[in-house]
């Protein structure tokens, strides 16, 4: 498998992302009630949860052996779903260390996401918003390839249902746990 095959490792050479303005409204914007399927088999709906909760939006996770959609690693921020939501995992304790859950997002199916999910051992679920009433409710940044919308990457952190920050764009993508955790201390939240 070449580097340019492989979900787990990001090529040097990829475009980077730059910041559009399109999530400029967010922060400070109570999330609608939109239920979405999680991964562990049950509806959750980001806006009724209490405390923080970290969700990371990205495009779509490849699959080993399978290939990108033709012209993946031209579109900025387009690659590194796989490196992003390993990060997560490999610091998920010092997210809850921080009181905080996470959630991964993206418009792919939950037969895709629990596919992944197991694959690579996450240990929070995956919710799809495959009929995109979350990101339209919102108003997230989306691209289409090859006739399927997906969300750009971009990591909220909410505090019971109004969302606090936002990080986007979000390069590279394997280092944007790290962001999290490094605003998350810098910003507790009162005793």
């Amino acid at each position: 498998m070449s580097r340019a095959d492989n979900v787990y490792e990001l090529p040097p050479d990829l475009p980077v992302p730059v910041d559009d303005g399109a999530c400029g409204h967010l922060p400070g914007m109570p999330l609608p009630t939109v239920p979405l399927s999680s991964t562990a088999g049950r509806h959750v709906d980001l806006a009724r949860l209490s405390g923080r909760t970290v969700v990371y939006c990205y495009p779509a996770t490849g699959k080993p052996g399978q290939p990108l959609p033709p012209g993946w690693d031209a579109i900025p921020g387009a690659r590194g779903c796989t490196p992003q939501s390993c990060a997560f995992r490999d610091h998920h304790g010092d997210l809850q260390a921080q009181g905080v859950r996470v959630f991964g997002l993206s418009t792919q199916s939950t037969a895709d996401q629990q596919e992944a999910a197991g694959r690579l051992r996450l240990p929070y679920d995956l919710l799809s918003d495959a009929n995109l009433a979350f990101i339209r409710a919102l108003r997230l940044p989306t691209f289409a390839l090859e006739g399927r919308t997906y969300v750009k990457r971009l990591t909220l952190v909410i505090h019971d249902g109004v969302i606090e920050h936002v990080f986007y764009p979000v390069f590279p993508p394997d280092a944007n746990a790290g962001e999290v955790i490094r605003w998350l201390s810098a910003h507790p939240l009162p005793a």
